[in-house]
């Protein structure tokens, strides 16, 4: 099984030549080229993740019943129809008011959401929860409770978990101690390949291809996965960039599976 989790940037006309207008088509090829089972985006406007929709056919974008309007970011699921059968959905935002649209606490400086479907996977009949969320990128005690409240979501599942999004944080930091806790169950797959930190690392750029802050960008999976690679990916097409993040991959099996053809 293959996930990639992948901050979109949001529709900004300000961006420039980086604006979503000229970019989207590159997305949809990079998707293509590297055919996750499952996408895991953030940042993604309605009109964004609609566009997503219509030109990857062969996914299916959870987001049942999801209040939206033009200017919010939604972080979302795209699940490949080969590969699993979707059986339930849930998602809620990363507040004191988790039912509440848009609500907010802590010292976030944006509403934070998190979406979870529970799948089947087709090939092997086993069932999994894949996660997407996007914590906050200026309050660290918002991080720090946004995080949690997605670990005691995660601790509550019966079933394993990989958890995707862009943390706004370091390796090491309070919530991602607090996702890779032992209640969580939950493992960093970079760190588990033995993958070292530092600038190689960091999955932010600014639409310059040149590593920026800190690997921000993660995706944690429950122990009983088997971390087959991992991978960023630093795509660019005549020194255009699909985001101002690179997406990571993680190729992931069931125990005793091997390597999946997802």
């Amino acid at each position: 099984m293959r996930f990639i989790t992948f901050n979109l940037r949001f529709e900004n006309e300000g961006d420039g030549e980086n604006a979503w207008s000229g970019r989207r088509e590159m997305i949809i090829r990079i998707v293509r080229r590297y055919a996750p089972s499952v996408l895991g985006t953030q940042e993604g406007r309605w009109v964004q993740l609609r566009y997503l929709e219509e030109h990857l056919p062969e996914y299916a974008m959870q987001a049942p019943n999801r209040v939206t309007d033009d200017a919010s970011q939604y972080p979302t699921l795209f699940v490949r129809k080969d590969a699993f059968d979707v059986l339930e959905c849930e998602a809620f935002w990363l507040s004191r008011t988790p039912e509440a649209h848009l609500s907010k606490d802590w010292d976030s400086a944006f509403p934070r959401m998190m979406s979870a479907a529970r799948l089947r996977h087709r090939s092997t009949g086993n069932v999994l929860w894949t996660v997407v969320t996007h914590l906050d990128h200026v309050g660290d005690e918002a991080r720090y409770r946004q995080a949690k409240m997605v670990a005691d979501w995660i601790a509550l599942r019966r079933v394993p978990v990989v958890l995707m999004g862009d943390f706004n944080d370091v390796p090491g930091s309070r919530a991602h101690a607090v996702l890779t806790a032992e209640g969580t169950g939950l493992v960093d797959t970079w760190q588990s390949m033995g993958r070292r930190e530092g600038e190689r690392a960091f999955t932010h750029h600014g639409f310059e291809g040149v590593p920026q802050k800190t690997r921000m960008d993660w995706i944690l999976a429950s122990r009983s996965f088997e971390v087959e690679s991992v991978r960023i990916l630093r795509d660019q097409e005549e020194g255009r960039y699909p985001s101002d993040h690179f997406p990571y991959l993680a190729d992931l099996s069931f125990p005793g599976e091997g390597r999946s053809a997802d």
